[in-house]
């Protein structure tokens, strides 16, 4: 990834996620993405139907945008991605820090800080516990192409 690449991810998080049907045809879902030490990451849970697709084909392309920036409504990012799906015990604790990049705070932020979650602050505990009750994961991006206007 480039440092311009790198640049616009940090400012934008709202991103359309493509993956493929097995007949080839995308399937296309509207996603919060984050960079999280220097790695491309969305959360998901394990009966997503992107999930499905992924674990068939692990190819991806994300569209990276800001809907709010009306003065660079034209700016936008392309990504052409392979992705690993990490999940198990680590998840929750991986989502935490997610969530904090993609609402703007430090991904080690404190476990004292409370964390925005369905419309709620929460305490880290409980955002932990939920995570684990939705089966969370995380989607991990290795851009393999990029493009756009950014």
């Amino acid at each position: 990834m480039d440092a311009g690449v790198e640049q616009f991810l940090e400012r934008h998080h709202a991103a359309a996620m493509a993956t493929l049907r097995p007949d080839g045809t995308p399937h296309v879902v509207r996603v919060g993405v984050g960079l999280v030490d220097g790695r491309l990451w969305s959360s998901g849970t394990q009966n997503r139907v992107r999930t499905g697709h992924l674990r068939r084909d692990p190819r991806s392309t994300l569209f990276v945008f800001d809907p709010y920036d009306s003065s660079n409504a034209w700016n936008w990012l392309g990504l052409e991605t392979t992705v690993t799906i990490l999940e198990g015990s680590a998840a929750p604790e991986a989502n935490l820090r997610l969530f904090r990049v993609m609402q703007g705070q430090p991904a080690t932020t404190p476990r004292t800080e409370k964390i925005g979650w369905a419309g709620q602050e929460r305490t880290t505990e409980d955002f932990l516990r939920m995570m684990e009750e939705e089966q969370r994961l995380i989607y991990e991006f290795t851009v393999t192409r990029h493009y756009g206007m950014f």
